[in-house]
Order: C-alpha cells, then structure tokens, then sequence
C-alpha cells in the first residue's frame, strides 16, 4: 500500500454503472492464453481479486469449474452478479463483497487467483502471502494488466482519437493537479515492484505472455465520458456539486474534438504474468 495514503471505502464509488462501457476491453485472445499457459480445462476453481464488475472472472468463466469474485464495493458486487446472470453463468459464479485483506474468508482452495489491475491498490505484502495460503499446490497467481508500454495510433482509422491530454487538464482545472484517490490523494501515484512482493511470498516465476491488441474500436462521447466517470481518480463523486458543470465542459470539448461525436481507438494489448505456488518461504 502507498506510504501516506490509506484505503477508504470511497475509492470507486459511483463508478461500477459506468466500468463496462467506459474501460477498454481486454485483448480478445486473453482467454485462449492463459488456457494454454495453465492448461485449463473448464475444471478447477478460480478466484478473482479485486473483481470490479465482474469483467475479467466472466471472461474466464468457461475455463473453470466455479468462479469466486472479491471486492469491497457494493455497487461493484451488484453489476457482477448482474452480468453473470444476463451471461447465464449465475450458477457457476458466486460474488464475495470483501477486500482482500479480509481473505481467506473461508472461501476454499483455488486453482487460480487473477490480480486485474488491483493489486497495487491492496497491502501487497499481506495479500500476496494470503494468497499463497488459499492456493492449491500448484496453482497460479497471474497479474494482468495493459501493455503500458506500446504505442498505438488511430492515424489510418476514421474518426479522431480521444483528446486525453485535454481531458487530463480539465480534471485538473476541477479537481486539482495532484491525483485523487477515495478520500486522499496519490502525489506519487501507485505503487509498482510486485515482481519482489511476489517473490517474498514464496511465489515462483514469473512467466510473461500478451495477449496482442491493435484491434479498432469506435467510441461514442457517451463511450468516453463513461471513461473518465469509471476512473477512481475522477469518479463521480469527487465533483461533488461541480459534477454536472464537468460533464457539461467534458462534452463540450469532445464536441469540439470531433464534430461527429466518435472517436477512434484500439485495444491495448492485455500483459500477462503467472506466477507458481512454489515452496513456502515462511
């Protein structure tokens, strides 16, 4: 956890209604990979820290027996078991509201417990360990996360991309220049270096894979706004009674970005780290 910042139940409030519209997805091959990478074969359990909305257990639903998602946010817990039951896998599917510092929570031996883009915001050291804990001898651990280190261009699609350096500024001019996080603030942002966390919990590996993205996408302004609105460091909440003056400057420069409305991206490639149960170190 971030030195001088602590947690608080506030963080994603207001943002589970807009998540699925608003992130981008996953790389399509994301499922296919990590099949193939643990060789899995709809058996076995999994268990999903830090769920959100339930995006990345669902996308791998088919690959297990039971999923089992964790999450401290009501509203989050809420469109995952939505989803799982339109996605007709309400039977296979159970959603814990809790944060991960409070597993095991009784939950079981897994086969597989998914970090997606969550474990920088937990007590990496405590989690990490637990985890270990509820993990089947020779189980995985996988962090997943975008390729943050590609470059993607919308130069040879039809629509302009998203003007993220103009939208960055504007949340800025509302709520600050220093990032907001729940109740606190991030001035140094979040925290990386799992590879060594991992490494004391008695983790082995990593192996890494990607899923490859490049994939074109079009975006509505309703599309983007949702974006921003599902992001912990302009959720909701944080405008306070300024939120619809936001949102109203917030369209007024997409409108001006693109006279149509759309705009054009492309999937990020999806980062895949596994991790083994290996010995314990403790």
């Amino acid at each position: 956890m971030v030195a001088g910042w602590e947690w608080d139940e506030t963080l994603f409030a207001g943002t589970a209604a807009h998540y699925r519209r608003g992130r981008l997805p996953y790389a399509p091959g994301l499922a296919d990979v990590l099949a193939e990478a643990l060789r899995l074969d709809g058996r076995g359990r999994l268990v999903d820290v830090g769920c959100g909305p339930g995006i990345l257990a669902l996308t791998l639903a088919h690959l297990f027996s039971e999923v089992v998602g964790v999450d401290p946010d009501r509203e989050m817990i809420a469109e995952a078991r939505r989803e799982a039951a339109e996605g007709g896998v309400a039977g296979k599917a159970r959603w814990v509201r809790a944060r991960a510092e409070e597993l095991p929570a009784d939950l079981g031996e897994f086969t597989v417990a998914t970090f997606g883009q969550s474990f920088h915001w937990m007590d990496r050291e405590r989690v990490a360990a637990t985890t270990w804990g509820m993990l089947r001898p020779g189980g995985s651990l996988v962090h997943i996360s975008d390729l943050k280190s590609e470059t993607l261009t919308v130069d040879d699609l039809p629509h302009p991309a998203v003007p993220g350096a103009a939208i960055e500024e504007l949340i800025r001019r509302y709520l600050g220049p220093v990032r907001r996080a729940g109740r606190g603030v991030l001035p140094r942002g979040t925290p990386d270096g799992e590879a060594a966390v991992l490494a004391r919990a008695g983790f082995t590996g990593p192996q890494r894979h990607v899923a490859p993205g490049g994939q074109p996408l079009e975006r509505t302004a309703d599309d983007v706004v949702a974006g921003v609105f599902s992001m912990s460091f302009s959720a909701p909440h944080l405008f306070g009674t300024r939120r619809d003056d936001f949102e109203a400057d917030l369209r007024r420069l997409l409108r001006d970005a693109s006279a149509s409305e759309r705009f054009s991206e492309r999937r990020p490639s999806t980062e895949i780290f596994v991790w083994g149960r290996g010995p314990s170190l403790r």
